[in-house]
């Protein structure tokens, strides 16, 4: 038996079409479609919807936007691009838009302060109907000169300007979460991959505070040759713990800031015949996808990705549903938890 041919949206067929096909008229189809169908009896529904479907007639969001006076676009601006935990971001958000009929547009900021303020400028915005901003260098200051016109969600690692609404990873508490996991497993010389022990607040800061206070929380004394400020991506992981390795540092653990960072350890640890979880123990910061999948898989931290993106596109579409700005800022933190897999005993 031939399994029945879905029919593909055809942009040519129009709300017309359909009327005259169904014998009705183009706002009985109008009001099928929106779901104004008090006054429709079932066996027009019926007719019209199976006529919308063989003739793949498809809605024009972007018409009907500017109707109501938007663009039907929402912006992403990150500092990466060439990022796992980002990508992954840009793609649950971009599905979760789509299924409301909004497309998602990604912009790479740089993780420049310059550009981050200026992706929220008006005459920047007024190609979206909303921007949401992953901020990597912005301080409260930078923000509160702007004055926005549109809805405007910030994402970082801490809390910047309150004039805006923000959702947040709890950083801290997945770093002590990632950092007790392994002493609880014995570790002792754990190393804080990417970690910053002073400075403002960022994802190396704040991850590494959460390092600290597991270390206090237990009575394990800290190493402070063992907090690693190195970037936080593949190549950094592998070479800042290829040269610990070199230099002859004791390490039984490694917490890695990112995923990615994590990736690179591992590989190190190979590369000099040390084995993963035997010798040295390691857990990452992110979940992103490919971590279920090294060799060994790798221990993380869930920092809450799929409520973050369900968060913010809920937010979104309140704003927009409000018309825009005036409405208390929603302020609001993901938790985390540990995903358990090889790399750690």
């Amino acid at each position: 038996m031939e399994r029945p041919q879905i029919p593909h949206a055809n942009p040519h067929v129009t709300m017309h079409d359909v009327a005259e096909k169904a014998g009705v008229s183009a706002q009985t189809v109008s009001n099928v479609i929106n779901g104004r169908t008090e006054r429709v009896g079932a066996e027009t529904i019926d007719r019209v919807t199976r006529i919308i479907d063989e003739l793949g007639y498809r809605l024009n969001q972007s018409a009907r936007s500017l109707r109501k006076g938007r663009t039907g676009i929402v912006g992403l601006g990150v500092p990466v691009l060439a990022s796992e935990y980002y990508g992954e971001l840009a793609e649950r958000l971009s599905h979760l838009l789509s299924d409301r009929g909004i497309r998602l547009v990604t912009e790479n900021t740089g993780g420049a302060m310059s550009a981050e303020v200026e992706s929220l400028a008006a005459s920047h915005l007024e190609t979206y109907d909303g921007f949401i901003l992953a901020i990597a260098a912005s301080e409260s200051a930078d923000l509160n000169r702007i004055l926005p016109t549109k809805p405007i969600i910030l994402l970082g690692e801490r809390a910047t300007s309150t004039r805006f609404d923000h959702v947040l990873m709890d950083n801290v508490g997945g770093g002590a979460l990632a950092t007790s996991h392994l002493i609880e497993r014995g570790a002792r010389a754990i190393v804080a991959l990417g970690g910053s022990a002073s400075g403002s607040e960022s994802v190396q800061t704040l991850r590494t505070r959460g390092y600290l206070e597991a270390h206090r929380d237990h009575g394990v004394e800290v190493r402070p040759e063992l907090i690693v400020d190195c970037g936080l991506d593949m190549a950094d992981g592998h070479r800042a713990v290829t040269a610990l390795l070199d230099a002859g540092v004791h390490i039984d653990g490694i917490f890695a800031l990112t995923d990615s960072a994590a990736f690179g350890a591992l590989r190190a640890i190979g590369d000099r015949g040390l084995r993963v979880p035997a010798d040295v123990q390691v857990v990452g910061f992110d979940n992103v996808r490919a971590s279920a999948f090294t060799m060994p898989r790798l221990t993380t931290i869930e920092p809450g990705n799929d409520a973050m993106a369900e968060r913010i596109v809920a937010i979104m579409m309140a704003r927009l549903g409000s018309g825009g700005p005036g409405v208390a800022p929603d302020h609001v933190m993901i938790p985390t938890r540990l995903v358990a897999r090889d790399s750690t005993r």
